[in-house]
């Protein structure tokens, strides 16, 4: 059984440089009730940015890696911090959140913060609210806020990136501008915003853009190509399978384009991407390769459960539905 500390142990500890921030110490900082959370931020001001940043990563990968903590005050509290990798690292602590109030500052970073860091973590998150809106978890003022401001970057802002990024977050909405700004996107010479407009085109769940995608899934561009294979995943494109397992078959060696079309099969399923994903298991000797292919095949059967899931429940509505009409007309012989 593990010994119980004091958060003041935990904290004298942050304060010493001198020390490692053990992992047991990690779980103190979830959950912060407001005097603790004082008592974290009346230190917080005397620590050297280093560890800072140093505390900030650690609770960043337990997050990850715990679905049973929260650090969702300490991010809040930190997003005005005068190191912008701090504010950066505080928005990604915020990524299950769902409190509408944040977005308003969220959107401030985004459209005004002094560096880039604050600025792509507040889009991230941005992304994740707007994907709440279109599952009706908050309102509609609050998520055309998010839209406008990513669509005021995507045709204002000076960085190249940032307006990528935004199309590709953007697309989670189902704004009748977007098609527009896809197409637009897609049709640039450029390749790294034909890579983003595809990214958007996976992102939006809308089957019109299939032809598109299947179009680049050989593309010449690596990064186009691995853009296409990720949006071929994401649209459930069951035409790409064969396609998916070709670019895999002329792969040398694991690489980023290769590890996407394993996740797309996983995302696409059917018994030929079930078939070559178990025998890719069996053949491979790369214990890393192994591990993601164990989780492409758990994915598998998690999409496909899903579906048969949805299958089911489309069928009691239709069984409910030929129930009540077949009471109406009983009731009305």
């Amino acid at each position: 059984m593990s010994k119980q500390i004091s958060f003041q142990t935990v904290l004298e500890t942050l304060q010493d440089a001198k020390k490692s921030i053990p992992q047991g110490h990690l779980k103190y900082y979830s959950d912060l009730d407001p005097a603790s959370l004082r008592l974290f931020l009346d230190v917080w001001g005397n620590i050297e940015p280093k560890r800072k940043r140093q505390l900030l990563e650690k609770l960043q990968e337990h997050f990850d890696e715990d679905t049973l903590v929260s650090y969702e005050e300490i991010g809040k509290a930190l997003l005005d911090d005068p190191d912008s990798e701090v504010r950066a690292r505080a928005i990604g602590l915020l990524a299950e959140s769902e409190d509408p109030k944040l977005v308003g500052k969220i959107v401030d970073i985004f459209l005004a913060d002094s560096d880039s860091a604050p600025r792509l973590a507040a889009l991230n998150l941005l992304g994740e609210f707007l994907l709440l809106g279109e599952y009706e978890k908050i309102g509609g003022s609050v998520e055309r806020q998010i839209e406008d401001a990513l669509i005021s970057v995507i045709r204002g802002e000076n960085s190249a990136d940032l307006r990528r990024h935004a199309l590709e977050v953007l697309a989670f909405s189902s704004r009748e501008e977007i098609p527009a700004l896809i197409e637009s996107a897609y049709e640039r010479a450029d390749p790294a915003w034909v890579a983003s407009a595809l990214r958007a085109m996976g992102h939006s769940q809308d089957e019109r853009w299939n032809a598109d995608v299947l179009d680049k899934l050989f593309d010449e561009e690596p990064q186009v190509k691995t853009a296409a294979i990720e949006a071929a995943g994401a649209l459930a494109i069951q035409e790409s399978v064969p396609m998916l397992i070709q670019t895999l078959d002329d792969e040398e060696e694991e690489n980023e384009t290769a590890i996407a079309a394993i996740w797309s099969l996983s995302q696409i399923g059917g018994d030929e991407a079930r078939a070559y994903l178990v025998s890719l298991a069996d053949q491979t000797e790369d214990e890393e390769l192994s591990e993601y292919l164990d989780d492409a095949l758990e994915n598998l059967d998690f999409m496909e459960d899903m579906n048969q899931f949805d299958f089911f429940n489309f069928e009691e509505e239709d069984f409910e539905e030929e129930d009540d009409e077949n009471e109406t007309d009983w009731k009305r012989g």
